[in-house]
């Protein structure tokens, strides 16, 4: 079992930036893929970047891009998405997941991290 939890979020004005974190805990060898995932009221959930435990290969959905940085401190077994240059439309719940089976998909999840953006 792996259990995360998200922290690091809050209110931010427009241009400002936020860094998330996800502490994994629990089975942490098992992961391969941990990634962030948002979703805004209203809205289906949608996928914002995730990183290969190992060989810390990144991938970031075309909002982000630019803007968001994921990274991970494999001593820790904590992952990171710094956000920069913060706008309105990035306001969502924030999620961590990991996948930790090498041939599934997303597996574990945590609750949640709330991040609002005010014009």
């Amino acid at each position: 079992q792996v259990q995360l939890v998200e922290s690091g979020g809050g209110l931010v004005q427009a241009g400002g930036s936020l860094r998330l974190s996800c502490a994994a805990s629990g089975r942490t060898f098992s992961v391969y893929v941990m990634g962030w995932f948002r979703q805004a009221p209203g809205k289906e959930r949608e996928f914002v970047a995730a990183i290969n435990w190992s060989g810390g290969s990144t991938y970031y959905a075309d909002s982000g891009k630019g803007r968001f940085t994921i990274s991970r401190d494999n001593a820790k077994n904590t992952v990171y998405l710094q956000m920069n240059n913060l706008k309105p439309e990035d306001t969502a719940v924030y999620y961590c997941a990991a996948q930790t089976t090498i041939a599934s998909s997303y597996d574990s999840w945590g609750q949640g991290t709330q991040v609002t953006v005010s014009s």
